[in-house]
């Protein structure tokens, strides 16, 4: 006698599917302070001891939990470049515009 192999399907049970598509996921507006810290590649202690140090980004309370808007979060990495490495008003200049010829044998 053969035996029935278990795959986790029932016969017809393919006929009960709903086809409609799911409803779009409202976006993300903020981070826990965990997400924070795994998007950008730091331990929840270096957060930390930077929100002691007044170097942390700007937080809010929505019941019990911390949250980090996308904005704050975009705010506190600017603070945090270089500004010896952004292109200055120089930068631009170094590559010629495209209507004028770039000296080559004119």
């Amino acid at each position: 006698m053969a035996r029935r192999v278990a795959t986790g399907w029932k016969p017809g049970a393919g006929a009960d599917f709903n086809t409609e598509p799911p409803p779009p996921q409202t976006p993300r507006l903020a981070l826990s302070i965990p997400e924070f810290c795994k998007a950008h590649g730091i331990s929840e202690g270096f957060f930390y001891k930077l929100k002691k140090q007044g170097e942390g980004p700007r937080e809010m309370k929505v019941g019990t939990r911390t949250l980090i808007t996308f904005e704050s979060a975009a705010e506190w990495r600017r603070a945090r470049e270089d500004p010896r490495r952004a292109p200055g008003p120089l930068a631009a200049t170094a590559v010629p515009p495209i209507d004028r010829p770039c000296g080559r044998g004119s």
